[in-house]
């Protein structure tokens, strides 16, 4: 390694220290009470789920080899199948990650003579794999469909296919996208539309099946993951039979991949029957939802630095986020410090600083379970109040742990 690479990135490691925005591994203690996951109806605790990981390793931890050599097992095919059915599409391919699945998806469907328009919010993984692409690629005002359709007519032209890809539900603020109205716009101007639903499934509409139910749509291809709601990990694209066979003919993520372990798709789907037919999961999540949002309320009104821009889910005419609470501070320094005060009261919850977020729009992400009783909320709202009434520290709080 040479001496001028090693003083270039001594110089960016040292700028993002000063700047307050060094990441580092959040080591999670176990006694924590836990508002930082992602993990919405509690199911990577679930008896039935952690005993259908076991019993289906007992066959072998890993898969072995990649889908298209003998890494494709029944138990994965089953999956498939139940997925299709709880999801009304054709056929899906199963990832190890969401983001190597939205990776995927861009990087083989995208042609250098279309046009890709993406949310202004999306997500890295599909943001990064479309500037990987050699399309023209365009990003729109967040959940505006005026101004996507501004944007297809300015840049329209004969040749290409035209993309327009979305979120169900945003993971740093917890709204949802206009989905019924993107939907129809694509109809209307050929394009076809890609949503990647990760906050989405297995919290919303009927039976779980995510924002796709809610707004009666079917996007061209879906991506959904099971490290979220399904408590889990991995993720899968659906679509028709021909697009599916046409990523696995074609997609060099999906073929030189090993395949995800057997124990895994067996757990993934066990985690799918009871988001299917335990709908009690789901009205617990809305109860907490709803006592968190009451206290978040007077939080605001004796607070008047969270305004209402730290609950977008209170104001929004669309679906309401569930889960995700982001309570925006703006200062990255104060949104560390009272991250700092809640972990010391074994609290945990997700402390998001730029470039993650825009600037000056550091935030709480507080995310809600299942799992959570409301003493755990009455707790974390409480630490909260304790927090926002101290004076903020004028200290170096870049060796935090953050997002």
């Amino acid at each position: 390694m040479t001496r001028l690479f090693n003083q270039r990135q001594q110089a960016a490691l040292m700028a993002r220290r000063a700047q307050g925005l060094y990441r580092q591994h959040a080591v999670f203690a176990g006694g924590m009470l836990n508002f930082a996951s992602n993990d919405y109806l509690g199911l990577s605790q679930h008896k039935a789920v952690i005993a259908a990981w076991q019993q289906a390793a007992k066959a072998g931890v890993g898969a072995t080899a990649s889908p298209a050599v003998v890494g494709f097992h029944a138990t994965h095919q089953a999956l498939v199948a139940s997925l299709c059915d709880w999801l009304g599409f054709e056929d899906a391919l199963l990832f190890n990650s969401g983001f190597s699945a939205n990776q995927t998806l861009l990087h083989t469907v995208v042609e250098p003579q279309d046009r890709l328009f993406q949310d202004k919010l999306n997500h890295a993984s599909l943001i990064d794999a479309g500037l990987h692409t050699k399309a023209h690629h365009r990003r729109f005002a967040h959940n505006d469909s005026q101004a996507l359709a501004r944007l297809i007519k300015k840049h329209n032209a004969q040749a290409g296919q035209d993309w327009v890809v979305t979120e169900g539900i945003f993971s740093m603020d917890g709204d949802s996208a206009p989905l019924t109205e993107l939907s129809a716009l694509c109809q209307q101007q050929g394009a076809a539309l890609i949503l990647d639903d990760a906050h989405g499934i297995g919290v919303t509409g009927e039976q779980g099946r995510g924002s796709c139910d809610v707004a009666k749509i079917k996007p061209d291809y879906l991506m959904v993951t099971f490290g979220k709601a399904l408590g889990i990990g991995g993720a899968a694209i659906l679509s028709t039979q021909q697009n599916i066979d046409y990523l696995r003919q074609f997609s060099r993520h999906y073929v030189y991949s090993t395949a995800m372990p057997i124990a895994q798709a067996a757990a993934i789907q066990c985690a799918i029957e009871i988001v299917r037919w335990q709908p009690e999961l789901r009205e617990k999540l809305q109860n907490n939802s709803a006592y968190f949002d009451q206290g978040l309320r007077q939080l605001a009104t004796e607070f008047g630095e969270l305004g209402t821009a730290s609950m977008p889910a209170l104001m929004s005419a669309r679906m309401p986020t569930l889960a995700i609470k982001p309570v925006i501070l703006k200062s990255s320094v104060r949104t560390m410090h009272i991250a700092r005060h809640l972990a010391a009261q074994g609290i945990q919850v997700g402390a998001i600083r730029p470039p993650t977020v825009a600037p000056n729009s550091a935030r709480l992400r507080i995310c809600l379970s299942a799992a959570h009783t409301e003493a755990h909320i009455d707790k974390l709202l409480n630490e909260l109040r304790h927090a926002l009434a101290q004076p903020q520290p004028i200290e170096n709080l870049s060796q935090e742990l953050a997002c």
